[in-house]
C-alpha cells in the first residue's frame, strides 16, 4: 500500500508551465492530444464534405490534397502518440509503484515540444497556394516533396520535433519500467500496458531517429544543393521510401501496441479474470516488434524491389499474423465465460478487439504482393490504415480513459452518456470505412478531390459516417466536463474486477504517490 503523505501541489497557471510531476505532464499530454484530435478531426469532415459527390464542390485539387496531408500529420504524430504518451506518464509510475518516471525534466520537455512542432505544422495553412502545407501524403515522397514551399519546410521541421519529443517519452518509459518497478515485481509480473509500452519505446528507439535523419536529408536535399533524392541530380528517390518505410512499417505497430496494454488491463477486469496466457502475450510483443522492423518494404511492392527482396518482406510481413493471432486468442480466452459485465470501457476494449482482426484481415491482404500490387494507392489502404488507427487506437484510447478517469478525478464518468458515446461511435466507424473496402476493390484512388459516379453512393455513405464518428466525440467532450465538474464519488478501487497497485490509491491518487515503494503481497 502506499504511505500517507501530503497531497500538496502548487495551483494556477504556474504549476502548468513549470510542473514535472508525472500526472500534471501526463494531462497535459491528454489535454493536447485531445485538442489536436478535433483539429484533425475538422479537417477529415472538410475532406469528406468535399466528397460527399461527385465533381469539385469547394476545394481545389491541390488544397484538397494539403488538408490530407496534415490531417494524416495530426492524426499520427499530434494525437495518437501524444494519448499514448499521456497514458503512459500517468499510468506507469501508478503501476508499478515508482514515485515518477525516471527523468520528470525529460518527461516535461518532451511535451512542451509539441505545440512549437504543431504550430509550425498549422503555419502552413497562412501561407497561399504552393508555399502552403505539402500536398504529398504523410509519406512526404520525393520528388512531389522537393518541390513544394515554406510550409513543406514547416512540417518536416515540426516531424523534427516531434521525432525529438517521441525519443525523449520512449527513453523515460523504458527507464522507468527497467529501473523503477516496486521491489519484487518481475518484469514478467509487471501490469502488462507497461509491458508493451516498454516494447513500444524500445521500436521508437530503434527507428525514429531514423526518420530524423531522413527529414535532416530532406532539408539539405531542399536549401543546401545536395541530391539524396532528386533523381534530376543522381539521387534515389527510392531512398527516400526505404529510410521513411524503416520508420513507417514499424510506426503502424508502435500505434497499436499499447493499444493491446490498455486492452489488456480492461479485459481481465471486466471478465473478472486473470489475463490467459499472459507470459505467451509478451512473447508475442516481442516477436510483432521484431518482425515489424524487418518487414519495412512491404509498403514498396510497386517500387522496383528483386524478386528475392519482395518475397522476403512479403513473407516477415505475414509472419505478423501468428503472433497477433496469438494476441487475439489470448482476449478471446480470458473473455471465455468470464463472469462479464459491460461497462463503456468493456465496450470500446471490445470494439477494439473487434476492429483490429477485421483490419488485421486486410492487412494480410497487403501483405501479399500480388494483391498489394492491385491495392496499391486505393481506397482499399485507406480503409485497412484507418480501421487499424482512427477505430482500432481510437477505441483503445477512448476506453483507457473511461477506465481510468474515475481514478484521475476521483468523480465517476455518466454510464448512459457513456453508452451513447460508444454506439454512435461504432455506429460512424462502420459507415465511414467499411465502405471505403469496396471503393479501393472497385479501383478508387486515394488523395483525389473528384471520382466518377460509380463511386458515388459509397462516398455519400463514408461521409454521413464520418460525421456520426466525428460528432458523437462532442459527447465525449461533454462526458469528461461533466465528470470533472460533478460526478458521483469514486471508490479508490473503482471497478470491483481491477487489480493491480493503481487501484490501492485513493481516487484521485496523491500528488506524489508513492514516497517508499509499496509492499507487494
Amino acid at each position: 500500500m502506499a504511505t500517507k503523505h501530503s497531497s500538496a501541489h502548487p495551483g494556477g497557471v504556474g504549476r502548468w508551465l513549470s510542473t514535472v510531476n508525472h500526472k500534471d505532464v501526463g494531462s497535459l499530454h491528454l489535454w493536447f492530444a485531445g485538442a489536436m484530435f478535433f483539429v484533425g478531426g475538422a479537417l477529415a469532415l472538410v475532406i469528406r464534405a468535399e466528397l460527399f459527390q461527385p465533381g469539385t464542390q469547394w476545394l481545389d485539387p491541390l488544397f484538397f490534397n494539403q488538408l490530407a496531408s496534415l490531417h494524416a500529420l495530426i492524426m499520427i504524430f499530434g494525437v495518437v502518440v501524444p494519448a499514448y504518451l499521456g497514458l503512459a506518464s500517468w499510468q506507469i509510475p501508478l503501476m508499478i509503484g515508482a514515485p515518477d518516471m525516471a527523468l520528470p525534466r525529460l518527461n516535461a520537455w518532451g511535451f512542451w515540444l509539441l505545440p512549437f512542432a504543431f504550430v509550425l505544422l498549422l503555419a502552413g495553412l497562412l501561407l497561399p497556394g504552393p508555399n502552403g502545407p505539402p500536398a504529398t501524403g504523410w509519406t512526404l515522397y520525393p520528388p512531389l516533396v522537393l518541390q513544394g514551399g515554406a510550409g513543406t519546410d514547416f512540417a518536416v521541421l515540426a516531424l523534427e520535433l516531434v521525432s525529438i519529443s517521441a525519443v525523449i517519452g520512449a527513453m523515460n518509459v523504458a527507464a522507468t519500467v527497467l529501473n523503477l518497478r516496486a521491489p519484487g515485481m518481475a518484469l514478467t509480473r509487471a501490469p502488462f500496458f507497461a509491458w508493451a509500452w516498454l516494447v513500444t519505446a524500445l521500436m521508437l528507439l530503434a527507428v525514429t531517429p531514423v526518420l530524423a535523419g531522413a527529414g535532416a536529408l530532406l532539408l539539405a536535399d531542399r536549401h543546401l544543393g545536395t541530391q539524396f533524392f532528386d533523381a534530376a541530380g543522381g539521387g534515389d528517390p527510392r531512398l527516400w521510401q526505404h529510410l521513411f518505410w524503416f520508420f513507417g512499417h514499424p510506426a503502424t505497430y508502435i500505434l497499436i501496441l499499447p493499444a493491446f496494454g490498455i486492452a489488456s488491463q480492461i479485459i481481465p477486469t471486466f471478465a473478472r479474470k486473470p489475463l490467459f496466457g499472459r507470459v505467451s502475450m509478451m512473447y508475442a510483443t516481442v516477436a510483432i516488434a521484431l518482425l515489424a522492423l524487418i518487414s519495412w518494404g512491404s509498403h514498396m511492392y510497386v517500387a522496383g524491389l528483386p524478386l528475392a527482396g519482395r518475397l522476403f518482406f512479403m513473407f516477415t510481413a505475414m509472419l505478423i499474423a501468428v503472433p497477433m493471432g496469438v494476441v487475439v486468442f489470448n482476449w478471446v480466452a480470458t473473455i471465455w465465460r468470464g463472469s462479464l459485465s459491460f461497462e463503456t470501457p468493456m465496450l470500446f476494449a471490445l470494439a477494439f478487439v473487434l476492429v483490429f482482426t477485421l483490419g488485421g484481415m486486410s492487412g494480410l491482404m497487403l501483405a501479399l504482393a500480388p494483391l498489394n500490387i492491385q491495392y496499391h494507392d486505393s481506397y482499399f489502404v485507406v480503409a485497412h490504415f484507418h480501421t487499424m488507427l482512427a477505430a482500432g487506437a481510437l477505441f483503445a484510447v477512448l476506453g483507457g480513459v473511461y477506465y481510468w478517469l474515475p481514478k484521475w478525478t476521483g468523480r465517476m464518468y455518466d454510464e448512459r452518456l457513456g453508452r451513447w458515446h460508444f454506439w454512435l461511435s461504432l455506429l460512424g466507424f462502420g459507415l465511414a470505412f467499411l465502405p471505403q473496402h469496396f471503393l479501393g476493390l472497385a479501383g478508387m484512388p486515394r488523395r483525389i478531390p473528384d471520382y466518377a459516379l460509380a463511386f458515388a453512393e459509397f462516398n455519400m455513405l463514408s461521409t454521413v459516417g464520418a460525421f456520426i464518428l466525428g460528432l458523437a466525440q462532442i459527447l465525449f467532450l461533454v462526458m469528461v466536463a461533466r465528470t470533472i465538474r460533478g460526478g458521483r464519488r469514486a471508490e479508490d478501487r473503482v471497478w470491483e474486477g481491477a487489480e493491480g497497485l493503481e487501484w490501492t490509491l485513493s481516487s484521485p491518487p496523491p500528488y506524489h504517490s508513492f514516497t517508499s515503494p509499496p509492499k507487494l503481497r
